[in-house]
C-alpha cells in the first residue's frame, strides 16, 4: 500500500458507564480461545476452599467454588496488543513498587540497608561475624 494511501490514525473516545466505574473485583482470570477469539474470564472466589473427595481417584482435593463475574472476547488481531500493553503497565507498576520500597528501607551510615542489627553489631552476610 502506498504512503499516501495508508489508512488515518484513529483515537477512540473511550466511554466508561458510571455503573462501571468501580470495576468488578477478580481473584483471577482463565483465559481460552476459539477459532475466533480469545476469552478472559474474570473469575472471583465465592468462598474459601474446601476438602472433598474426588470420585474418580478417591484423591483428597481443596475446592474453591468460584464465579465468572465478567467475560470479555477479543479478536486474536489484538491479543499482542494486549500483551504488549500489559507487559508496559506491570514495569511501570514494579518500577512504582521499587521505589515505594526503597523510600520505606531504612538508612544506615555505616553500609547498606539490612546489614546490621540495630545497634550494628551483626552483618548477617558475614558467616565469621554471630554478632558478640
Amino acid at each position: 500500500m502506498a504512503q499516501d494511501q495508508a489508512r488515518p490514525r484513529r483515537n477512540f473516545q473511550i466511554e466508561l458507564p458510571s455503573e462501571n466505574e468501580a470495576g468488578v473485583p477478580a481473584d483471577f482470570a482463565s483465559i481460552w480461545h476459539t477459532p475466533s477469539s480469545f476469552v478472559l474470564d474474570f473469575v472471583a472466589m465465592k468462598s474459601p476452599a474446601v476438602p472433598k473427595e474426588d470420585k474418580e481417584t478417591g484423591e483428597r482435593v481443596m475446592t474453591t467454588p468460584v464465579k465468572v463475574v465478567s467475560r470479555v472476547r477479543i479478536p486474536p488481531d489484538q491479543v499482542f496488543e494486549i500483551a504488549s500493553a500489559l507487559t508496559k503497565q506491570l514495569d511501570a507498576w514494579e518500577k512504582e513498587r521499587a521505589q515505594i520500597a526503597a523510600a520505606r528501607e531504612p538508612r544506615r551510615p555505616d553500609g547498606p540497608a539490612g546489614t546490621t542489627d540495630p545497634d550494628g553489631s551483626h552483618d548477617p552476610s558475614d558467616p565469621t561475624n554471630h554478632g558478640s
